[in-house]
């Protein structure tokens, strides 16, 4: 399959999940604010990795993949009606912590500008103390 229908296909996947994870699941175990950042479907379609990131503190995301994880057969059920595909991929739930790590990388590099600054003495001006 060319990569650029692949590339739709994942993007279209992508929206159909989340919709259907948005609309039609309840479960108390999966928080209401997450988001669906990107799906990799495998090359012969029979199976699709959902990257899940959860939004707000206090969130127990072993917990809440486990539970998208269980409810995926329903997922995929509701999601193939929305979608013509021959077969529909067997989809498995990955948390996707990019955006904690560019909090962290952030304030890493922050940290050391910090530092920086410290560690630098301040200028002098020699032309005033003449």
């Amino acid at each position: 399959m060319t990569k650029q229908r692949t590339e739709r296909l994942n993007s279209l996947l992508r929206e159909v999940i989340s919709d259907v994870i948005h609309r039609e699941v309840r479960n108390p175990k999966i928080p209401q604010l997450l988001s669906v950042t990107h799906v990799e479907i495998s090359k012969d379609l029979h199976f699709a990795k959902v990257y899940i990131s959860f939004i707000g503190e206090n969130i127990n995301t072993t917990e809440a993949i486990h539970a998208l994880q269980s409810a995926s057969g329903f997922i995929a059920a509701t999601a193939s009606k929305m979608v013509v595909m021959r077969t529909f991929p067997n989809l498995k739930f990955v948390l996707d912590d990019t955006a904690k790590q560019h909090m962290r990388i952030e304030q890493l590099l922050a940290d050391i500008s910090e530092e920086k600054e410290k560690r630098t003495p301040p200028a002098s001006d020699d032309a005033s103390e003449i």
